[in-house]
């Protein structure tokens, strides 16, 4: 990946943090994240709690101030979405969708969370699965390009 600085988004178990581990070659396990994680200073991990939480969502506008890209995570699998119409607005910042646990979902699954993303403002929108490596082909490619 491009020295570009992401900030992941997205509510508890999205899958943001596998989203790094996966990005950065590493071990694939489940950990809480608990704090603001800056990982090989070019991805920002951030807690689901500070978009769940809606008092807690200044921390998220704050984190984003130091990313060049803004990434919602949106789990496929879950019923509905926790971000709101034009979410994306508030960062002034690109903005891309990545739908995760592809590889469990149903098709319907898949196209209720691009549809969630497009409405929260996502341009670009990316389907991938950690556990079985699909997807990220397109988002490192998208990453290094130069936008």
């Amino acid at each position: 990946m491009d020295k570009k600085r992401v900030i992941l988004i997205g509510r508890s178990m999205a899958g943001k943090t596998t989203l790094c581990q996966y990005i950065n070659n590493e071990e694939i396990k489940y950990y809480k994240t608990q704090t603001v994680h800056l990982i090989n200073d070019h991805l920002i991990d951030t807690p689901g709690e500070y978009l769940e939480r809606r008092y807690m969502r200044g921390a998220l506008s704050v984190s984003a101030a130091d990313a060049d890209i803004i990434m919602l995570v949106q789990d496929a699998t879950e019923d509905g979405t926790m971000f709101p119409p034009n979410f994306s607005s508030m960062y002034c910042k690109p903005c891309v969708g990545i739908i995760t646990k592809s590889d469990i979902a149903t098709p319907k699954q898949l196209e209720y969370a691009e549809k969630y993303l497009k409405l929260a403002g996502a341009g670009e929108i990316f389907i991938t699965s950690s556990m079985k490596g699909t997807g990220f082909k397109e988002l490192m490619k998208y990453f290094e390009e130069d936008i």
